[in-house]
């Protein structure tokens, strides 16, 4: 006679993703503060994402005068997101102006960035990039 099966385990959360490993919890919501790189300030508190696994083109990180030196300069592709539904969840974040039908998310204190994106087309999405971000 042979042993029963186990029991089927539960199916993983969405963030079975290497950059991510200890961020997120069972329900897939950030585990730990979201804070800028550049100055620490708040963006999001614990429990206040979901983790989100989408691909997005953020123009590269640089600072304001060496933005404005280089027209186009390049991006990054990213995959792992917080997604956050409603704006008012933010702690510390800043928009920039419409970049045809997107928004990019900065650092409202030092204005770092951008470390997140949001399309006008969705009112109710925001991501920010789990490499452009620092956690507690």
């Amino acid at each position: 006679m042979e042993p029963a099966a186990p029991p089927p385990s539960p199916p993983a959360p969405p963030a079975a993703a290497p950059g991510s490993a200890g961020l997120v919890c069972a329900q897939g919501r950030n585990l730990r503060a979201v804070l800028c790189q550049r100055c620490g300030s708040r963006v999001l508190l614990p429990g206040a994402a979901t983790f989100a696994r989408r691909e997005l083109l953020l123009p590269a990180m640089k600072k304001k005068a060496a933005a404005a030196a280089a027209a186009g300069g390049g991006g990054d592709v990213l995959w792992e997101h917080w997604l956050v539904r409603d704006m008012f969840s933010f702690e510390n974040v800043g928009f920039t102006r419409d970049v045809g039908n997107v928004k990019f998310l900065v650092c409202a204190d030092c204005e770092a960035g951008p470390i997140g994106w949001h399309c006008l087309d969705d009112k109710d999405s925001f991501y920010v990039a789990l490499e452009r971000v620092a956690h507690e």
